[in-house]
């Protein structure tokens, strides 16, 4: 099997078209007509990443963040993303990417963050163009109202936090939970309006808990923790529907903060 065939696969699953303007999803580096050995998933391109995949034998790594973003003026050996292009290049090695595509599917991003966190009844936050399929966010139901403390020790759990970053606690139980994988500080007015409780993103600025005024509870729940569940969406995805190849989540994708 080609890789221009799993390519095509994850195109039509994950749509790049309805990645944001400013994006750059899809199949990014590589030679797509050789032979797939196997996938490596991973949230982050790495050299970590490249090696383990090396390691066993993967020759196409998908990850969500795209490695090339802004564009590339110089290829050299003086930077991370220069040596890890050669050293793919080397070992013939493709990526691709799925991004804010990802993000704006029901069943991605959000979708699996939702299903952790066991909210029902879940809908797009701000839907695009009127599709509830597509769009930013999520706002889901907790079966039932919950003290916040009790909500913020499952949070913690679910994600692996030690720490949560939170706006004035102004609710004292809270069901309804908005959601924005990444960083989602654009939909704290969408989640207001949506009447949620909480609302919980990554990569708040210390204004943006401004913004709260009392009638929504924000909660930084850190950019990697809040997508750390779309390896194991793409993982599944990749698994259920090929088995001609092995598919591994990178053992070494562990994001770039650390939390002393």
């Amino acid at each position: 099997m080609k890789i221009a065939e799993i390519v095509s696969f994850l195109d039509a699953t994950f749509h790049p078209e309805y990645q944001e303007d400013y994006d750059n999803a899809g199949f990014l580096f590589g030679n797509p007509q050789q032979e797939i050995r196997g996938v490596m998933v991973a949230l982050d391109l790495t050299p970590e990443v490249i090696d383990e995949a090396i390691a066993k034998q993967c020759n196409l790594i998908v990850t969500h963040h795209p490695f090339i973003f802004s564009g590339i003026k110089r290829i050299t050996t003086n930077n991370t993303v220069g040596r890890m292009i050669f050293k793919m290049a080397q070992h013939q090695i493709c990526v691709y990417a799925a991004h804010t595509n990802l993000d704006n599917l029901k069943d991605g991003v959000n979708g699996i963050l939702a299903q952790k966190l066991g909210l029902t009844d879940c809908h797009i936050l701000k839907p695009f163009n009127g599709d509830p399929e597509v769009g930013a966010g999520m706002v889901g139901m907790l079966p039932q109202s919950i003290a916040t403390e009790d909500f913020w020790n499952n949070v913690k759990q679910t994600l692996g936090l030690a720490t949560l970053r939170i706006s004035n606690p102004c609710h004292t139980k809270v069901q309804r939970i908005a959601i924005c994988g990444g960083a989602g500080s654009f939909l704290i007015s969408d989640a207001i309006a949506a009447k949620a409780d909480v609302f919980l993103t990554g990569d708040l600025k210390y204004h943006d808990f401004q913004r709260a005024e009392n009638r929504i509870i924000l909660a930084d729940i850190g950019h990697y923790e809040s997508e750390q569940f779309s390896k194991e969406l793409i993982y599944s995805i990749i698994s259920k529907n090929f088995s001609n190849f092995a598919c591994f989540i990178a053992a070494v994708d562990s994001g770039f903060v650390r939390y002393i």
